[in-house]
């Protein structure tokens, strides 16, 4: 890994992390690109660029928590005071049992699937499919909230359930998580500001424990000593900084713009892609 593949797929995670396009599989499809172009076989992965996937990872992590470092500290406050007064009717405090809730859920379907997610890092014409997949859904839930006559400001019970299994089946890579969390939440009557504030606040922890605990696992501590730290930490500071400025950009475009765009393009990426991919086994 190179300097210039490492920052470039950094701009890849800061982007497609939190817009509604597939982090996972923009990440396949560039790296895929790159082992293309450059006479490497596809069904080659080094433990390497594990790493570094799990690195650009934490830097996205890190720009959905400065970002919403308020929102976490008054969840967080809001749920110690809960616990002490035996009282749950503040909403702050409902909504950090919901992200908890539906992070258990997310981790009950999401772990089954990793086995296949992992094998789809050497199937990016099919990573392509999903993605065509993603575009729909997409599309539908915007067709679906324009013909709800009441918008939701607030995660209710349900809502979380439904959104917790969403982000789960979003493991799969071309399934993108923070499309299928927020159509999911339009589907359930959130309007869109509400539905992606929970849908970010919602990745933290998943974020932590897909990219801090699983992976480091399997992790040769030895061999990490041979990689290209230059290019991995510019790529780790290069996907929080993207990232960062794509959430903030990202939650004022989602206040006053549908996620057809969104859609659109995941179906023509996912249609592109998959062609491609068929033809360079």
């Amino acid at each position: 890994m190179n300097l210039i593949q490492a920052i470039l797929m950094g701009i890849v995670q800061g982007l497609s992390e939190f817009l509604p396009i597939s982090s996972s599989a923009h990440l396949v499809f560039t790296s895929n690109f790159y082992k293309v172009f450059s006479g490497i076989p596809i069904h080659e992965q080094s433990t390497q660029e594990i790493f570094f996937d799990i690195m650009v990872h934490l830097g996205t992590l890190v720009a959905v928590m400065i970002f919403f470092r308020k929102d976490i500290i008054k969840i967080c406050r809001a749920l110690v005071l809960a616990c002490r007064n035996k009282n749950w009717t503040d909403n702050e405090a409902k909504l950090g049992l919901y992200i908890i809730l539906g992070t258990l859920l997310t981790v009950l379907v999401a772990f089954p699937l990793h086995v296949v997610a992992e094998k789809l890092v050497f199937s990016p014409a099919i990573v392509g499919g999903l993605l065509f997949i993603t575009g729909f859904v997409l599309l539908y839930s915007e067709y679906i909230s324009t013909h709800v006559a009441a918008k939701k400001n607030s995660v209710d019970l349900k809502t979380s359930i439904l959104i917790g299994l969403a982000q789960g089946i979003a493991a799969l890579p071309g399934f993108s998580r923070s499309g299928w969390t927020i159509a999911t939440g339009l589907f359930a009557g959130l309007d869109r500001t509400t539905a992606a504030r929970y849908s970010f606040l919602l990745s933290i922890p998943i974020i932590i424990g897909s990219s801090m605990v699983y992976p480091f696992i399997k992790i040769d501590l030895h061999e990490a000593l041979t990689f290209n730290w230059n290019a991995i930490l510019w790529g780790t500071v290069v996907s929080g900084i993207v990232g960062y400025l794509c959430i903030k950009y990202f939650m004022k475009f989602i206040s006053k713009f549908s996620l057809a765009f969104f859609g659109y393009y995941c179906i023509l990426a996912g249609i592109a892609t998959a062609v491609f991919f068929s033809v360079y086994k």
